[in-house]
């Protein structure tokens, strides 16, 4: 889990010192309470302007200026993570996190070509895999709140209650509700990473081949493939149950696609996934959740819009 990080010593220039320290943190902290790298460089952007918009005095009248913008941020994330739910009701198909790259893989130069600065990168750990993104997405906000800054960001519960304007003993059951929610979703040991890159490769050749008896048998009886397209690509709007139905669902991608769409091996929130590159184009990334030596869940993103930083500008 990442650790809690300290704010810098310097407090000469609070707003410079916020700047050059907690950045990073923010973008992490915002990420993983929204699932969304949009969402979370909005917020953070909010969260600064909030800053710059206090006089000089009243910015130096606080004490840790880390500690304010991470509550403002928090703040921010909590009241967009109620509203979320409402603007899915109405988004085509089921809604996605967005996926991320290895950071070598990512497009830099906020200034230049567009994607993300490199002091934004999010860092890849177990808590921004795809398997626990979704099992915070089904958390009530508050349950994802609390639980992200304590287990996640180590802050202790008296800080979390102020965040999150409830008790300390309240946000103490509503981290641990998350981590019942997380317990039963978790799948077994998946093995190594080497080994989980294995099966991935192993599917990746069985699908360029369309041999749905190794698709078959890569994949969990009771597997499941999840898509988002958002509306914006063309895709399955339900989730395909199964692991014969998605291997024939896959074979009859790939047969449809024919030579126009390549798949490479790549890593993705920290885990072995597959791109889909389309006349050289990114249209799918997939993500995968491997169960000892059987693949247990498909994510495939084509919403073009959450694959923003896999594309060079």
């Amino acid at each position: 889990m990442t650790t809690r990080a300290e704010p810098g010593d310097d407090q000469s220039d609070p707003g410079l010192s916020a700047i050059m320290s907690e950045r990073r943190r923010l973008i992490n902290l915002a990420y993983r309470l929204l699932g969304s790298l949009a969402d979370a460089e909005d917020v953070v952007q909010e969260t600064y302007a909030r800053w710059y918009a206090m006089s000089a005095g009243e910015q130096q009248a606080i004490e840790s200026p880390g500690a304010w913008l991470v509550t403002v941020a928090s703040r921010i994330c909590l009241n967009l993570l109620g509203s979320a739910r409402v603007r899915r009701e109405s988004y085509v198909g089921d809604w996605i996190p967005e996926p991320l790259p290895e950071p070598a893989e990512w497009v830099t130069g906020r200034s230049g070509v567009g994607g993300i600065d490199l002091a934004d990168r999010v860092t890849l750990d177990e808590s921004v895999t795809m398997a626990f993104l979704v099992v915070l997405d089904s958390m009530t906000p508050a349950e994802r709140v609390a639980f992200v800054l304590h287990d996640v960001f180590r802050y202790p519960f008296g800080e979390v209650a102020e965040i999150v304007g409830r008790t300390p003993a309240a946000c103490r059951q509503l981290a641990s509700s998350a981590r019942r929610r997380i317990r039963t979703a978790q799948s077994p040991a998946a093995g190594p990473s080497g080994g989980q890159a294995g099966i991935v490769r192993q599917f990746k050749t069985a699908w360029e081949a369309k041999d749905i008896d190794a698709l078959i048998g890569l994949l969990d009886p009771e597997a499941t493939a999840t898509a988002d397209g958002g509306g914006l690509a063309v895709t399955h709007l339900e989730p395909i149950v199964g692991g014969e139905q998605i291997a024939r669902a896959y074979a009859e991608i790939a047969r449809v696609s024919g030579d126009r769409t390549t798949f490479l091996e790549c890593t993705v929130n920290g885990v072995p996934g597959l791109v889909a590159r389309q006349d050289g184009d990114i249209a799918t990334v997939f993500a995968f959740e491997i169960a000892g030596d059987r693949i247990r869940h498909i994510w495939a993103v084509r919403n073009p819009e959450k694959l923003r930083p896999w594309r060079i500008s």
